[in-house]
């Protein structure tokens, strides 16, 4: 039997995207000030957190 262990970078992808399918973006922007979780490429995230938002949705 084969064990499929992710690394930590996977995990952390699968639950932000858990997060993003699940939460407003405003509630996942103030989870990770929260939670000290800042790093990576903000421009990747945002554009996937915020895809089809507006002004006015926000």
């Amino acid at each position: 039997m084969k064990i499929n262990l992710n690394n930590d970078q996977q995990i952390i992808e699968e639950v932000f995207n858990i997060l993003i399918e699940n939460l407003d973006p405003s509630k996942i922007s103030r989870f990770w000030t929260i939670c000290n979780l800042g790093s990576g490429d903000y421009s990747q995230l945002k554009d996937k957190l915020f895809a089809g938002e507006t002004v006015d949705s926000l």
